[in-house]
């Protein structure tokens, strides 16, 4: 290990990283301690703004892409070599915490702060990254900024998609843009030298083990689908039963029967319904339109595909007459994380003195997307009880503070090469 990686985690402040937290949690605060900071509103802008703004006081460069990723640069010695970049999102769900995503952005700029605070000059620039939509509760679909960044999306298809109000993600980007008028414009996608993201678990394995890192080895694969059912609205008093054309009656019986395609006794199948809605919603009239949106993982890329591409034929056997429309928003197959960063995160645990294990993924990240253009790692802290994408999300500064030593050791060492 290079000199100067094994002392990045002495500057490490536990303090300032938790402070920061707390001060980011500000936006979109709710009342019953979460966060709804969705990706693109006024919430996402005003973080994107105080981040840039603790970036400018330290001195460090700040840089926007065309599709809203935010970078903070510290440079190298050799600013002209291919960065190490280490971060995640801002942005959160509708009923997040404080941890989800901004954790890994603000332990990255933690590691920027250490290194300044320390001296330490590294052979690589070191950035950390704010990526645009990782979560996709407003914009469809998630993880939309590393995809873009990683060339798996296209930005013109993007920019004409909506949210359930209407607004276009093109205007919401131009408006998001607008507001973070000091940081420089850059082109969309460049060489990466390496990529480390930290995270909370959003699981339960590191806290029931007694661990306080998780070198993460790799992501499952995810397909998410959108469907419609369309049947015919009708009185409920008088329209006999035998010749309606019920939405709603149509979609829980396809929920039913993906529940059945998707049962695992192993219980390594991952699958949720996690929006649901009716029209005309009205208590005396036979439903007419019915969405409803599929969120399938597994770690195998084989079953991911097998039972993926039975979810239409299996919406359409149940669809008792009505008229349904499938459509996939999101794919993304298994990835495996780079063994050597892998190495690198354990042996940094290890050197701190951190109980560590090896753990899987199975929520995606923008990690995903970037290990199809660097080597790729991530480092994993407990949440208590695993529980994520909630207000009760929780994580003490202890174990965040440790999370962040072990980054900072790992991105020196990347950035030493």
């Amino acid at each position: 290990m290079a000199r100067n990686a094994a002392r990045a985690a002495d500057g490490i402040d536990e303090a300032r990283l938790w402070q920061r937290l707390m001060a980011m949690a500000r936006f979109g605060a709710r009342a019953d301690g979460g966060v709804d900071r969705q990706a693109l509103s006024a919430e996402d802008v005003a973080a994107r703004r105080q981040l840039i703004a603790w970036a400018e006081a330290r001195g460090f460069a700040c840089a926007v892409d065309p599709i809203g990723n935010l970078f903070v640069r510290r440079a190298g010695r050799e600013p002209d070599l291919a960065p190490v970049l280490t971060g995640s999102h801002l942005d959160s769900q509708p009923t997040g915490g404080k941890f989800d995503g901004v954790y890994g952005v603000l332990a990255g700029f933690e590691v920027l702060e250490a290194l300044e605070d320390l001296g330490l000059s590294t052979r690589r620039s070191v950035e950390a990254v704010a990526w645009t939509n990782e979560e996709g509760s407003r914009f469809q679909p998630g993880a939309m900024g590393s995809a873009a960044f990683a060339g798996r999306m296209d930005l013109a298809a993007l920019r004409v998609g909506a949210d359930r109000a209407g607004v276009r993600l093109g205007d919401a980007l131009d408006a998001t843009l607008a507001a973070t008028p000091t940081a420089a414009r850059r082109a969309l996608g460049f060489p990466v030298a390496a990529y480390v993201e930290s995270h909370i678990e959003q699981g339960p394995l590191l806290e029931a083990d007694g661990k306080v890192i998780g070198a993460v080895t790799g992501i499952q694969g995810s397909r998410w689908f959108a469907v419609e059912v369309t049947g015919e609205a009708a009185h409920a008093g008088t329209t006999p039963l035998k010749i309606r054309k019920d939405a709603l009656k149509a979609a829980t019986a396809m929920v039913s029967a993906l529940e059945s395609l998707m049962a695992d006794p192993s219980d390594v199948v991952r699958f949720t319904v996690g929006r649901f809605e009716v029209a005309p919603n009205s208590p005396n009239t036979v439903p007419d339109r019915v969405f409803f949106t599929i969120d399938f993982r597994h770690p195998d890329a084989a079953v991911l595909q097998r039972l993926g591409d039975q979810v239409e034929a299996t919406c359409r056997a149940a669809a008792r007459g009505c008229a349904v429309r499938v459509t996939q928003t999101f794919d993304a197959p298994p990835v495996d994380f780079a063994p050597a960063i892998v190495g690198l995160v354990s042996a940094a645990a290890a050197r701190l003195g951190l109980p560590h294990r090896d753990i899987f993924s199975g929520a995606f990240h923008d990690a995903k997307f970037l290990a199809e253009v660097a080597p790729t790692g991530m480092v994993f802290v407990p949440c208590a009880r695993g529980i994520s994408h909630n207000p009760a999300e929780s994580a003490t500064a202890s174990d965040l503070a440790a999370g962040a030593r072990v980054l900072a050791e790992v991105v020196a060492e990347l950035a030493a090469q």
